[in-house]
């Protein structure tokens, strides 16, 4: 069974299980223990960090037991805490895997730029009170799509194999005081998203100039770039897999506007 899942991140330790629990893993599998009646392992698309929350994580999962699609959508949910939803289910062939069988993941960063936080978006929205230059961060992101190595936004405790990702969408859109920075590449490193993010806020505050993001992919040096930006705005947006197992596909910014309620008119 393939299973889309969203969720608050917030008050959850990330999606990897761990000592001490508190992660959406965690939560996941025991109601799925409960509702199977038998234990159950989850692979996921991609792991999320503390903090980071999801519109369209997606997971697989193997059993014999027979239920109905909208079975598994209501009764895993009725055992779940309110910040963790599944939204679709669907049986798929033994060759489908949650993470080597996607094709591209998606990410959208929101970010408020105002002069005074907002309690109202606490946890949902990053916030910068500089004012930021639309133009300047789309310049510096453009200098970033393609294959790089991508060292300079790695964390130091990154697991991957390689640092070479395809980095095919990087697209800047602002609605008011809200900035949607949507990422679409074939993987992510551990904390990617999150670095970029700080080297375009420098940049977008005029600490650097976007030629900036050519000094540090050829540096390929973490220390050379700008702190991990905090993860309260960033959503694991997508997934993309073949059409042939006909999954559901998660909503992009505008539903996600329209859950933290920004104004719908964009401009620039």
């Amino acid at each position: 069974m393939a299973l889309g899942i969203a969720y608050d991140g917030s008050g959850w330790r990330g999606w990897q299980t761990q000592r001490g629990g508190q992660t959406v893993q965690d939560e996941l599998e025991a109601a799925l223990c409960r509702f199977l009646d038998h234990p159950v392992q989850t692979i996921c698309a991609g792991r999320t960090d503390s903090g980071v929350h999801a519109l369209g994580q997606v997971v697989h999962l193997e059993t014999a037991a027979l239920r109905r699609e909208e079975s598994w959508v209501r009764g895993v949910n009725a055992l779940l805490p309110a910040s963790i939803s599944v939204l679709w289910a669907r049986s798929v062939p033994d060759s489908f895997h949650a993470r080597f069988s996607a094709t591209a993941r998606s990410y959208i960063y929101v970010l408020r730029n105002a002069r005074v936080r907002s309690p109202l978006t606490c946890g949902k929205v990053g916030w910068v009170y500089h004012a930021l230059d639309l133009t300047r961060m789309r310049e510096a992101a453009s200098r970033l799509l393609g294959e790089h190595d991508f060292s300079s936004f790695r964390s130091s405790e990154c697991q991957a194999a390689s640092p070479v990702r395809t980095l095919s969408a990087l697209d800047i859109h602002q609605r008011g005081e809200y900035f949607f920075f949507t990422f679409q590449a074939n993987a992510f490193l551990h904390h990617m998203v999150r670095n970029i993010m700080g080297a375009l806020v420098y940049v977008g505050l005029g600490r650097q100039e976007p030629e900036w993001m050519d000094a540090l992919l050829a540096a390929r040096d973490r220390c050379r770039a700008a702190p991990t930006f905090q993860p309260d705005g960033l959503y694991l947006a997508k997934v993309d897999y073949p059409g042939q197992f006909g999954l559901p596909q998660a909503p992009a910014n505008d539903a996600l506007a329209s859950l933290l309620g920004i104004p719908a008119a964009a401009k620039g």
